[in-house]
Parts: C-alpha cells; structure tokens; sequence
C-alpha cells in the first residue's frame, strides 16, 4: 500500500499508471497459420462428419430438400404441425369436421362421420385413426384403399397414405418377429412415398424426406447395415437432422461392437465409408488419448480395405492422422486428382523436405477444392477456432512455403484471399513483412475501397468488411513513416480521413514553422492526437498494438528466429517494421515524444512548459517516462499553484503567453547572473558617465 510519507506527486504519477499488458483472455480468437509454421504444414485438420456423409448420399430427381425436420413422432409440437397440414387444400367447414373426426377412437365411425369428406381424406382419417388405436392391420387396409384410388381423386392424401402404410407394416413385422415379408413391404410403401412426393403429390411435411430415414430403419432390422447407411446419408443431404443424427449413433453402434461381427460388416463399401468419415472427422474424441474404440475401428478398417481402390483419399487421410505416412503414400497412388489427395501429397511432400514438389501440389490442391467448399467450424489443440474452408486453408499452408522462399506478394495475396479467416496472418506479412510501396502497390491495384459503413451500420457493430481493414492498415502505416499526404485516403470513413490529414498538417507545421511557440503548438498537438486517436490513426493491426481488437486483447507472440521454414529475408523484414518503440500501446511512446519536443522549444518560465510536461505525464507510458517528465519540471520549470497534483491535474497550455517570455527570459537570466556584482557595477557606471561627460566638455574646449 502507498504510505504517507510518500510526495504526493508520486502518487499522482503511479496513480495515472496503465495496466499492463496482458494475454487475451474471454472472447476465442481464430487460427493463425505462422504462429506454429511446422505444425500448420504438419497437421491435418479433422474433417467435417456433416460434409463427409453428404457425400455418401444420393440425388433423388424431383425430391425436394426440407429446410429443417418437418415431421417427427418425438417433435413436441408434432400435433399441431399434422394438423396445419391437415387443413391445407381444404374448405372451413372440411377444417372443423377433419379436427372432429381425429379425436374419434373407431375406424369405421370416421367412415360413417365423414361420407360428406371426399374419399381420400375420409379412408386416411380412418386409417390414422386405426393406427392410433394400435390396429395396424386395419390402418394398413384403409392406407391401400386410399393409394388404390385414381391418382386425380387422391392427390392430398397419396404421400401421406404410402408413408403411413410404411409405418404401419414395419409395426406389423415387429409384431411378428421382424416377418422379412412385412420388412420387404414396408420398404417398398416408404419407397412410394418418396416417388409421389418427387411427383408433385402433396407433401407439406416433407414425408418424402423423412421416409428415408423410416426405411433406413427397417434396412437395420432387417440386418441391411449398406442400404440403411445410404438411405440415412441421402436423407441428411435433403436437409434432415434426423439422417445426421442417425448416422452417428450408428458410429458409435459399430465401434461397441465385437470385432468378429465388426470386421464382417467392414466388408461393405458404405459401412467402410461410414467409419472412415467418423474417423478422419474424429468423432468419437477430439484431443488427447484415443479411446480404444476408435482404435479397434481403425485397426479393423486398414484390414479390411488392404488392396481396395474406393475411397482412396478419405483412407489415405486417417492413416496419415494415425500417423503412418507409408500406408498414406501408397494409398495417394490410387486417389485420382481431388483436393484431399493433394493436400495430403502436399503434406508427405514438405515431410520429405521436397518444397517444390510441395508448392506444386499445393497448387493443384486449391485449383482442385471449390471455393465454397466448407468444414464448419473446428478447435484447434490450443483452443482456437478455425472455419474451415479447404481452399483457403491450402492457399493459407502454400503461403508459408512462399515466405520461405522470398515469394511475400504471393504469401501476402494467398492469406488475404481467405478474408476473415486468416486476417491475423494476412494482417502480420501486410505490416510487416511488405514493404509500404509492395503493400500500397498491391492496395492501389487490387482493393478498391468498399462503400463506407453507415452511422446505423456502426451502431449496430457491423464489422468492417477485409477490404476496409487492409486499407486503414495501409493508412495507419503510411503516417507511422510520415508519408502524410498519401495516408489520409487509404481510411475507411470521413472522420478518420480528416484526422488522418490532421494530424498530418500538425507535424509539419512542427518543422516549417519558424516561431518557437507555433512549433510547440503544433508538436503538442500532434501528440494529443496520437495519444487520443492514436489507435485509429498509428496503432499496428497485430503486435504490439492490436488494433483489430481496438486495443482490448492480446495475443501471445513469439520472437521470430531463422529457421526450416523461416528465412532470413524475412526476419530482416519483420525486424525493419517493427515498432518504435515496441511497446504495447506504441503510439502512446509517439505521442509523448512529441510532448517532450513541444517542451523543448518553451521557455522554461512559461506556464505552457510546465502545463506540457504536466499533460504528458498523462498520457499512460511507463513509470520511468512519467517520472522523467516530473523530474524536468522541477528542475526547470516554473511554480504553477498545481504543481501538487503534477500528473494528475494539469492546466492547458497557453502557448501565447508563452511568447514574451522568449524576450524576459534571457534578460532576467542575465539580471540573474549579473546581481552578485550589482554595487560594483553601479559605481563603476556612475564613473563612465563622469568620464564621458569630461571627455566631451574638454573637446568643445578644444574646438574653440
């Protein structure tokens, strides 16, 4: 704790302190790449399971995607979804007498109610109501009926009925023992479904859909793991969380089984793709141990696909994930021209040190990933976030192997293509690995300025779009290297560009000026405007600053050393632009020196002196800068009735007051030096004037 015989000014000073610096913690931040180069060309991200069965399934011509799962026993508002649809195609008075007849618990009684109905909704409702009171026989029988119609004459009900009859012969087969009969019917009434679903027959709650996932789970019963495999991964692509779902707990079904029964399902293709899409997805683990698990899947996996062709690339990628880079080499022979197969020709290339094959395959595994192509979003081991989108992560990787080797425009260009996704990387070789012409080069070329966000836009934080920060970066480091006529346009909003032209005017009106005070003035306020604005119009976008974060977080940073995939070219880049000084929060450092230069050219007698010093003592610098300004002031500064509170409370500078002390200033010097003899000098003055008086007066003698 402070005590009390400290001076009060100290306190003030320590009182006035930043806090230091510290690693961001709260919010996740994204992947760099160059953090941890060897890791980043090391690793293989786990896939995406999501995307990894979509390519399981198939297309279905005429069947229509479900934004969302649109029917389900399990859903809570089920009820009233049925009965929205229910009512669609219908009259009011077919409305209420619909709703009537679903809350009878007598099949035939709905035959009777609702002769006024036409048939196909009359002998549905009977067979809902059938299967509702558990006589899936009778229900079975009513759902013929209504499929037995013309089609003109059942064109609400057709969907509805095939679906409902699946459900109903799958609940007679489980009576029954699983009857492979009543399987077989049960599939072929849920494959009806979906054709007259694709036939335009009406189907508001996506029963087309959704009987893929019915059928998937009669294909299981029946012990048809393949079929059941396929129809899950089709329904996940139309749209259906369920197939999603679904298709994980069969991974996990499989991994708990025996290995015996295990390695005899391995034996068909989709089974064999299924796990591999689990495996290289990880979705059974993330990080650490592998469970054993996972390990007697994988085990059973390369055993059963030793020789097999299919699927080459995906069962490349788990063995390199596992590791055994032999068995992915081998496989990489087989796997065609995809991107996967040229990521991972990539990876094993830079693992045999041949960057140039590397480079090479890295740029026909972009040229080979679409560009919308994605993976969600995935956790790295340190806990950030990367979205995953292949082509970008390539291109990403490829840029390391292009700094290496002195290619920066193309690494610069490469990283910034990704946008959001590796800002921070692009951000770091933009301000300080290019140089200030390379950069504004390629911004004057390549990034025309995006419209300007509007006051509503900013009110609601919407994010400034990768164009505008590359423009501001350029901005921020054009006044950083006192190229101010150039920087003020490269900022992404009017107020920044009149600061930015502000502050450039301050600084050289600093040097042109000829009168002290306006040099002091305009020094002064130079700072203020770096200290106050500084972030906006010097801070770096990454270290030591973090102007993408306004200044908020930090992120961890290594020193940059020579290494395998770190050249020289580049250190002495990066250590060429680092900031001066290197100090979080550097603009701050600027604006100080400013400060003290305005000081420089005060008097030392002025209140404007000391009112400087006082101010920058403010400005949250280190303790030894602050003391320092302290020490100044009391050695030459004047008194000011707030010297008490120097640091804490400070006047403005009144720089005009200042000018008449350029004149009294050295005259009271002098008077100051000259005091200690002042009775000798006022005899001796007294004698000269005798003496030039006799002088004269024996002259005008002389003349006469």
């Amino acid at each position: 704790m402070f005590t009390r015989n400290w001076s009060r000014p100290l306190l003030c000073l320590s009182l006035s302190l930043p806090l230091g610096s510290a690693l961001a913690c709260g919010p996740d931040f994204p992947m760099r790449l160059l953090d941890n180069r060897n890791q980043s060309l090391a690793e293989l991200p786990e896939g995406n399971f999501r995307f990894e069965i979509n390519r399981l399934g198939q297309a279905i011509s005429g069947l229509k995607e479900v934004a969302e799962v649109t029917y389900g026993l399990e859903a809570a508002d089920y009820v009233e979804q049925r009965s929205q649809a229910e009512e669609e195609g219908l009259s009011a008075e077919q409305q209420a007498l619909v709703k009537q007849l679903r809350a009878l618990t007598d099949a035939h009684q709905v035959e009777v109610q609702g002769e006024s109905l036409p048939a196909e909704l009359r002998l549905y409702l009977a067979g809902a109501v059938a299967f509702a009171a558990g006589d899936h026989g009778l229900a079975a029988e009513y759902f013929h009926k209504v499929l037995d119609l013309p089609a003109d004459q059942r064109a609400l009900r057709s969907t509805w009925a095939a679906y409902s009859l699946g459900r109903a012969l799958f609940a007679m087969s489980s009576q029954a023992g699983a009857a492979p009969d009543l399987l077989a019917q049960s599939r072929k009434a849920f494959e009806q479904a979906r054709q007259l679903s694709a036939d335009g027959f009406s189907d508001p709650m996506g029963l087309g859909v959704a009987s893929l996932g019915e059928e998937a789970r009669v294909a299981r019963t029946a012990g048809d793991w393949n079929s059941a495999i396929e129809l899950y991964a089709t329904q996940n692509r139309y749209g259906s969380t369920v197939g999603y779902t679904s298709l994980k707990l069969l991974m996990a079904d499989l991994a708990a089984m025996p290995e015996d029964q295990l390695a005899e399902l391995l034996k068909g293709k989709p089974v064999q793709q299924l796990v591999t899409a689990g495996l290289i997805s990880r979705l059974g683990w993330s990080f650490g141990d592998q469970p054993p698990s996972e390990q007697k899947l994988i085990k059973l996996l390369q055993n059963s696909t030793r020789g097999s062709l299919d699927n080459a690339d995906r069962l490349a990628a788990m063995n390199y994930q596992q590791g055994d880079y032999a068995s992915a080499k081998a496989l990489l022979e087989h796997a065609g021209d995809g991107g996967l197969a040229w990521w991972l020709r990539a990876k094993l290339a830079v693992r045999d040190g041949d960057k140039n094959a590397a480079a090479a395959a890295y740029a026909k595994a972009a040229q080979a990933f679409p560009q919308n192509e994605s993976w969600g979003e995935r956790r790295t081991p340190d806990w950030a976030f990367e979205t995953l989108q292949p082509k970008c992560r390539v291109d990403g990787e490829s840029a390391i192997l292009a700094l290496q080797r002195g290619d920066y425009l193309q690494a610069f260009d490469q990283l910034y293509r990704s946008q959001d996704i590796y800002w921070f990387d692009a951000a770091t070789v933009a301000e300080r690995v290019l140089t200030t012409d390379e950069l504004k080069h390629y911004v004057d070329t390549q990034v025309p300025a995006p419209p300007a966000l509007t006051q509503q836009d900013r009110d609601n934080y919407v994010p400034l779009p990768v164009a505008a920060k590359l423009r501001n970066l350029l901005g921020r480091r054009l006044l950083r290297e006192e190229r101010y006529e150039e920087a003020p346009a490269y900022f992404d909003n009017a107020d920044l560009q009149a600061k930015a032209k502000g502050y450039g005017e301050l600084r050289q009106d600093a040097e042109s000026k000829w009168w002290p005070s306006k040099r002091a003035s305009a020094y002064y306020q130079a700072g203020y405007l770096a200290r106050f604005n500084g972030m906006e119009l010097l801070g770096y976008e990454m270290a030591p600053d973090f102007a993408t974060f306004e200044g908020n977080y930090s992120l961890e940073t290594t020193e940059l050393k020579v290494g395998p995939l770190i050249a020289e070219g580049e250190v002495q880049r990066q250590n060429a632009s680092v900031a001066k000084p290197d100090e979080r929060f550097h603009y701050r450092y600027v604006a100080t020196a400013l400060a003290s230069k305005a000081a420089d050219h005060l008097p030392h007698s002025s209140q404007a002196f000391a009112a400087v010093l006082c101010k920058a003592s403010m400005w949250g610098t280190s303790l030894q800068e602050q003391s320092a300004f302290y020490r100044r002031y009391v050695e030459n500064g004047p008194y000011v009735i707030w010297a008490g509170d120097f640091g804490h409370q400070c006047q403005d500078p009144k720089f005009q007051d200042a000018d008449k002390r350029y004149v009294t200033e050295p005259i009271d010097a002098a008077r100051s030096a000259l005091r200690p003899y002042k009775r000798p000098l006022q005899i001796g003055g007294v004698l000269a004037v005798v003496a030039a008086a006799l002088l004269l007066i024996n002259r005008r003698r002389k003349s006469r």
